[in-house]
């Protein structure tokens, strides 16, 4: 059996990008502090008490002043863990849908597996409570990812995801909008560094299937990215 190695010594930092999350986002980041790691959330011009909540709960927060978008507040919190040297970062969802247990298993998978990219996937994993609609909308998703990427994938729109500090220097966030997930992507192919897919779970919840992309959503990704491609 392969020996696994332990996350121990690595300076890792999760970064959550938050925008209207005061119901959970305490539970959040409380969960990855149990699990040992650094996290900074960046709150995305929230109005509803999501700063003061991350706050309390032990997080180190990054506030936008207005609304931005996820992929903007990512890219703000992984600039922040860079700042703090930051060997490995962890993106995380605030909506509840992760489990901070999981981490350990992206981080191992960059050093086992000699990658720089390691990406969750909920199709090798497993999901709960996971709607028809949204596994259309996701297979869809991935496979039009595929085609434009040359990436051989299962899960593309997963927002769990570890990246080691070289990985993460090749990546630079301009969707804001939920096309980021894609984005982010092409950008990893574009670096030709080493990626893996990791088995993880995703738990989906009312509150978090309420917050999730619906049709027309998905729709704007593709305008996003089309308009992106024909800009290189």
């Amino acid at each position: 059996m392969k020996k696994k190695h332990s996350t121990r010594g690595n300076n890792v930092w999760v970064a959550i990008a938050a925008y209207h999350e005061v119901e959970v986002v305490a539970d959040v980041v409380a969960g990855i502090k149990r699990a040992g790691y650094r996290l900074v959330v960046v709150d995305d011009g929230s109005t509803d008490g999501t700063a003061a909540a991350a706050e309390k709960a032990g997080a180190c927060v990054v506030r936008h002043p207005i609304n931005l978008g996820q992929g903007a507040a990512l890219q703000t919190g992984i600039d922040f863990a860079l700042a703090q040297s930051a060997d490995v970062i962890v993106t995380f969802d605030a909506d509840g849908q992760h489990r901070a247990s999981e981490i350990a298993r992206l981080v191992n998978a960059l050093k086992e597996q000699g990658a720089d990219f390691a990406l969750g996937s909920r199709f090798l994993g497993g999901s709960v409570g996971m709607l028809a609609s949204r596994r259309w909308l996701l297979r869809a998703a991935t496979l039009f990812t595929r085609m434009s990427t040359g990436m051989r994938l299962s899960d593309t729109h997963n927002g769990l995801r570890a990246m080691t500090r070289r990985g993460v220097k090749k990546i630079h966030l301009r969707q804001n909008r939920m096309a980021h997930a894609s984005e982010i992507l092409h950008q990893i192919a574009d670096s030709k560094l080493k990626y893996v897919e990791v088995p993880i779970t995703i738990t989906y919840t009312a509150y978090s299937r309420a917050k999730g992309q619906k049709l027309g959503d998905f729709l704007a990704i593709l305008i996003d990215l089309f308009a992106r491609r024909l800009q290189r």
